[in-house]
């Protein structure tokens, strides 16, 4: 009796991708709350998989459509969605605005943005937020509280999905990342304000895991109006001493 010979096919090029589109999503959620964490080049990802670059290249597409990776020419891929504003889009704005006008933009941005979070974000999204709330929570340095919260503060953009909003509030954060505006904040920040600032996170991340659009856009309205008071308190003159210069600077540019 003559043997059969049982035909070995080659793996099919969409399996392939498959397993290399799986395995790209458990790299994003490992690093999905490191700020602009950036991607091995793809050949060292490749061997790193045990992947074919070309299935690799067909994984990446999908995570770039759905706006969990970037990728930018000549510098690599990055976890998260595009800057929605590029820095030299935004000339000197900076030089032409005070913090009260930001803050005031930021009331008429952020609770919307809150609102539209709490109806859109998906039950990962909100394991993320209260991720995000913890770590600013423990920060312990003025540079960790700025690199958390901020981060915090962008992802419940992000949830809210709208791309339009989600350009405006780039352009705002852009200027608060201004040397002089950071300092200005840093001296706000006392241990009793970062308490209730941590309380309201809290508050605003738990209104939207919720679902309660109203109640996650007053929650982030009252915790901006508290912000704002405190660094009003500075602008009007409760300046720790050699700040004088500063906040002279931040508030007549």
């Amino acid at each position: 009796m003559v043997p059969l010979e049982v035909e070995v096919k080659p793996e099919r090029p969409a399996l392939n991708s498959s397993i290399a589109l799986e395995k790209l999503r458990q790299l994003v959620r490992a690093h999905r709350e490191d700020a602009e964490w950036q991607l091995p080049p793809e050949r060292e990802l490749a061997l790193s998989m045990g992947l074919g670059r070309r299935a690799l290249r067909r994984a990446m597409e999908v995570l770039e459509a759905e706006g969990l990776i970037w990728r930018q020419q000549g510098k690599g891929t990055f976890i998260g969605r595009h800057p929605a504003i590029q820095p030299q889009f935004l000339g000197n704005l900076a030089e032409h605005t005070n913090p009260l006008e930001v803050m005031e933009a930021r009331l008429q941005i952020e609770p919307a943005l809150a609102r539209l979070a709490a109806l859109r974000c998906t039950a990962d999204e909100i394991g993320s937020l209260e991720r995000l709330a913890q770590k600013t929570a423990s920060a312990t340095d003025d540079d960790g509280m700025e690199l958390w919260d901020s981060a915090l503060h962008r992802r419940i953009a992000e949830c809210a999905r709208n791309g339009l909003l989600l350009a405006l509030f780039d352009v705002v954060q852009r200027i608060r990342q201004e040397p002089g505006w950071r300092l200005l904040r840093a001296q706000a920040r006392t241990p009793e304000r970062r308490a209730v600032s941590a309380r309201d996170h809290r508050d605003i991340v738990a209104a939207i895991a919720r679902r309660d659009g109203a109640g996650a856009e007053r929650a982030m309205r009252q915790h901006l109006i508290t912000h704002g008071a405190n660094l009003q308190s500075i602008v009007l003159g409760e300046i720790p001493a050699g700040s004088a210069e500063i906040v002279a600077h931040v508030v007549s540019a």
